[in-house]
């Protein structure tokens, strides 16, 4: 592993600032190593998640700048609709590492006559000192320049591509059941967030690595699936890779079942398993208790803690769960509150709403107290539906 990807794998985001993007009008956020997002249904939970997701594809093999924006539709369906006059959509980070080191990089863009994306502003800091400044002298003699950053450049980017290296690391996770069943839908995908390729990624994995992995996944899957007692990769006459699991009933060798015959919530939960057991980037959950009972969704962050504990990997989950946050460990400042407004929403953590405070030390649990202010306004009045 080269110096860089060392630096990067130390690095999580402690910093967030959105401007112009998406639903956010101005958005400027701490963030813990665990953060749960919650918020109303179209407040901009997935659009915050969005954010590091862009960060990402702009520094991704095949990605870049031009296929970031191309893949949102464009810089107009990017820019927050409570914008005026087209201003700039920004972005600035902060990352930092365990011996509270810091990188800064900024990002504004704007879009060209061809409506093309165009870097209006670019930078990265680190311990104080701009190591640059776009657009630069080179820039303006050559405004195409414009169209790519010197973070996805890597004949320049030597200097700082721990921050390349960490926005490159960045994985998304928002597993749909049906894609494993059927991933000849996601043919030519790799890393897909859905589970497009996830049995592909486990026959790729070292047999040795995988067998230990899928060990201790079923030893923690049998937790919420009693019955299963052990899950293994085989392959078909094709020669296509296929999981399977043994449950145990009557028979007394049980029976084995493959992953089109898994439950959602069986499927789901394996493929979070199997992304929490990686150490590297910060990861994006999407709500991740779908599918899965509440007694098994009460105790996900406490897994989360222990992975982190283990890898220092820092996690960012949207949820609507009252179950999630249940939890007794988690703290006001990894809630982060997204509350609409005529200007765009707002993004606050939760210490820094007071009737939030009020209540927890009036002895409501934090699920009671904030989960309420996520409530959709005369949400009531879908009972009428049909009258």
């Amino acid at each position: 592993m080269s110096a860089s990807r060392r630096v990067a794998n130390n690095l999580r985001f402690t910093r967030i600032h959105l401007e112009n993007w998406r639903n956010f009008g101005s958005a400027d956020v701490e963030l813990a190593q665990r953060v749960f997002v919650v918020g109303p249904n179209a407040s901009g939970k997935s659009n915050f998640l969005d954010a590091f997701r862009f960060l990402h594809d702009i520094v991704s093999v095949g990605g870049g700048l031009e296929e970031a924006v191309r893949k949102r539709q464009g810089i107009s369906k990017l820019r927050s609709l409570s914008a005026r006059k087209y201003p700039d959509v920004v972005m600035r980070v902060d990352l930092g590492d365990p011996t509270g080191e810091v990188w800064k990089y900024e990002l504004a863009l704007g879009q060209d006559n061809r409506q093309r994306p165009q870097i209006k502003r670019e930078s990265v800091t680190h311990r104080g000192a701009q190591l640059f400044n776009r657009p630069d002298n080179l820039d303006r003699e050559d405004p195409e320049r414009l169209t790519q950053t010197y973070l996805q450049q890597v004949n320049v980017n030597k200097q700082f591509r721990p921050v390349a290296d960490a926005f490159a690391a960045i994985r998304y996770l928002h597993i749909v059941p049906q894609l494993i069943r059927e991933p000849d839908r996601s043919v030519g995908r790799t890393n897909d967030p859905y589970g497009g390729d996830f049995l592909r990624q486990l026959a790729e994995t070292p047999e040795k690595m995988l067998k230990a992995r899928l060990r201790r996944i079923s030893e923690a899957l049998a937790v919420a699936v009693p019955q299963l007692s052990a899950l293994e990769l085989t392959r078909d006459a094709q020669g296509s890779p296929h999981l399977r699991g043994r449950y145990e009933h009557w028979r007394p060798q049980g029976a084995w079942q493959t992953e089109d015959q898994f439950s959602d919530g069986t499927l789901r939960l394996l493929g979070l398993l199997w992304v929490l057991g990686s150490a590297d980037g910060s990861l994006l959950l999407e709500e991740p208790e779908l599918s899965l009972h509440p007694e098994v969704v009460r105790f996900l962050p406490q897994m989360f803690a222990r992975m982190q504990r283990r890898t220092g990997r820092q996690i960012i989950t949207s949820t609507h769960s009252t179950d999630l946050l249940r939890d007794e460990g988690i703290g006001l400042d990894e809630v982060l509150l997204l509350r609409p407004s005529p200007e765009g929403t707002e993004a606050c953590t939760a210490g820094n709403f007071a009737e939030v405070r009020d209540l927890l030390e009036g002895g409501s649990t934090l699920a009671e107290a904030i989960m309420p202010l996520t409530r959709p306004r005369k949400a009531e009045q879908l009972v009428l539906f049909g009258d």
